[in-house]
């Protein structure tokens, strides 16, 4: 098993290398550079931008340096814990990841708990007890959970609550503790807040893992082996966790690899709409000014997060499963 997860760090430091090289270079495909956007901004104010002015400013962004320069300069800068310089927020970039990665991992962590605590007990029960009310009721809340997109689940929350209470619960804090020190009461607003957007984000993942669990529990649960054991008189409990439970959960678990980078970045419109200072909105910004470090930088983050999930994902199933260890 030791020698396993080693040979998946090696394996994940190779793969996160790689993407960094098609990020950057995917980065810079579209025509013209952050350097272009903003003159041509300029031009639409009605400045006027000469020669000499544009030379300097890409001298001063390194914008006049081959691309495999400026590539292995952010590497260079990575592996030292300097992620470059926004061109769009004028601000170095590890300033702007750390004062939003806080956000973005409380709520992806709280959601994705939230989502496996429920998804794995309402689709246990769902399975133990077909086609009962109870049953029914998590298929209706599934089959919701996966229709409704998350942007819309937000906007009809945030309306009824501002309906019923008059509260804008939208953003992590209430105004009035927007510039102050972290007190017990502001602590106490964050919490009030952050339930929204962990509703949110836990209830689509949490549809998929009750469909998923319940159609594999069930499938395991008629299976010869478990009526064989049954038969012999061992105890049902014993049966039902030792054997059934255990396979069925592999597709449950293995859905941690995508889950984990999917809250971190499939989010982004919910983000927006509910006015979360998270990595997504960031992101899009930057993908659309063509800040490539900054877009860069958040790409190798979800990239970490990916390679992360999914060696998670893996011992987790070595872990479950006997049968998939590489021993």
């Amino acid at each position: 098993m030791v020698a396993y997860i080693l040979r998946r760090l090696i394996t994940a430091f190779i793969t996160l290398w790689i993407i960094s090289i098609i990020s950057f270079v995917i980065i810079q495909l579209p025509p013209g550079d952050f350097l272009t956007s903003y003159i041509a901004q300029l031009k639409v104010s009605g400045e006027d931008v000469d020669i000499a002015t544009i030379e300097a400013l890409k001298k001063q962004y390194g914008l006049d340096k081959p691309i495999y320069v400026q590539y292995l300069k952010w590497l260079w800068g990575i592996l030292h814990g300097d992620f470059g310089y926004s061109f769009s927020w004028k601000k170095p970039v590890n300033e702007l990841l750390w004062n939003r990665l806080g956000v973005t991992v409380l709520v992806a962590t709280l959601s994705l708990i939230f989502s496996w605590i429920f998804g794995f007990i309402i689709g246990m029960y769902s399975a133990v007890h077909p086609y009962s009310i109870g049953d029914y009721l998590a298929t209706i809340l599934g089959y919701i959970g996966l229709a409704v997109p998350n942007f819309l689940l937000a906007l009809i929350l945030m309306w009824g609550i501002y309906s019923l209470t008059g509260i804008n619960l939208s953003g992590l804090h209430s105004v009035k503790y927007l510039n102050t020190p972290m007190t017990i009461d502001k602590f106490l607003d964050i919490l009030n807040h952050l339930w929204i957007p962990v509703l949110v984000l836990g209830t689509s993942g949490m549809a998929g893992l009750i469909r998923t669990l319940r159609a594999n529990l069930l499938d395991e649960l008629h299976k010869p082996y478990v009526e064989a054991a049954l038969s012999k008189g061992l105890p049902e409990n014993k049966v039902f966790w030792k054997y059934p439970l255990r396979i069925a959960m592999i597709p449950f678990i293995s859905t941690v690899g995508w889950s984990l980078p999917w809250i971190f970045s499939g989010a982004t419109i919910t983000a927006i709409v509910l006015n979360l200072p998270s990595v997504g909105p960031l992101l899009l910004n930057a993908l659309k000014n063509q800040d490539m470090y900054l877009a860069g930088s958040l790409v190798m983050f979800l990239s970490f997060f990916t390679v992360i999930g999914t060696l998670i994902s893996d011992i987790l199933l070595a872990w479950v499963d006997p049968r998939i260890r590489f021993e």
